[in-house]
């Protein structure tokens, strides 16, 4: 039966993007009950397939941000599946290759991806197999046309290191200084609110998200406990250069998956209603505004707003 409406199109995309990477297994902790993520996985069967290749050939091919490559790049090399050997054309570059033991790792990722389809296929009919084959030509057939996704390669998301609380106070003191003329204690507020969240940081309850995209960061978002059923979001920052690609709007979505996993029933943050951007973003989230007040803060007369989502 036609999809007509555009959202019904979008909604039946979606849902079969959830149905099958539960289907081939991608969202496990471990791809094909291994020990390596689905973007290690990758990274150890491309380099299976040629001699030796440059980090940032690798990179280009499979759409992944400079930083977070180099991190998945050094932790497989720790673990003695790679090589890193300097380049006789160019010495300022690093050829990757995979060890002996990069090689038996590949081996068994190889043989669990076939014997997996190898099972799924075996559950079908031959008339089954023709037809998804045929399906599965269609959708490769309809992408592979020189286009691709507005958010293939636009950024990444990952949890703090060392010094990025540092890079959050800075930017937002610098950011909202020339955005908003707001002085030096709204810097000193930042500063207090993520010195509170490394001293006492809950893991199971609480999390930063920093987006990185061409190895720099650009943007960055919290969640922290206010108490055992709400959860506060704080800190929500995107650098302008990557302003217009949806980031805002990703973090915030994270944020929210992340509260309703850990069994918060509310979640509520604070802002001002000079921060008009963000203030879009929430409501399009689902939050309600449910307070405001006057103040002056920062060097300014300001109208502080309490938002609320219902989990």
């Amino acid at each position: 039966m036609p999809v007509e409406n555009l959202e019904d199109r979008i909604s039946a995309i979606r849902r079969f993007n959830r149905f099958f990477t539960r289907q081939i297994g991608v969202l496990r902790e471990g791809l094909l009950h291994s020990p390596y993520s689905l973007t290690e996985a990758r990274i150890i069967y491309d380099l299976a397939h040629r001699e030796v290749v440059t980090a940032a050939d690798l990179g280009r091919e499979l759409g992944l941000d400079a930083g977070y490559l180099s991190r998945i790049v050094s932790r497989l090399e720790q673990q003695g599946l790679l090589d890193r050997l300097p380049s006789e054309s160019d010495g300022r570059q690093r050829l990757l290759r995979l060890t002996p033991a990069g090689e038996q790792a590949f081996a068994l990722l190889d043989q669990r991806a076939r014997d997996e389809v190898g099972e799924m296929l075996h559950n079908l009919s031959e008339e089954e197999q023709q037809r998804l084959l045929t399906s599965m030509q269609t959708i490769q057939s309809v992408f592979d046309k020189g286009k691709s996704f507005k958010f293939a390669e636009p950024f990444f998301l990952r949890s703090h290191e060392s010094g990025d609380m540092g890079w959050v106070t800075h930017r937002h003191g610098v950011l909202y200084r020339q955005e908003y003329g707001w002085d030096e204690r709204f810097e000193a507020l930042v500063a207090q609110i993520v010195s509170d969240f490394i001293n006492n940081y809950n893991p199971a309850r609480e999390r930063c998200w920093i987006a990185e995209r061409g190895g720099e960061i650009v943007g960055s978002v919290f969640v922290v406990q206010a108490s055992e059923t709400v959860a506060k979001l704080r800190l929500l920052l995107v650098e302008p250069k990557a302003r217009g690609l949806g980031l805002g709007s990703h973090l915030v979505a994270e944020c929210i998956r992340f509260a309703r996993r850990h069994g918060y029933k509310k979640m509520l943050l604070w802002t001002n209603s000079v921060l008009v951007a963000a203030r879009r973003i929430y409501e399009r989230a689902g939050f309600k505004l449910v307070a405001q007040e006057a103040h002056h803060s920062f060097g300014h007369d300001l109208i502080g707003e309490t938002w609320e989502l219902v989990l």
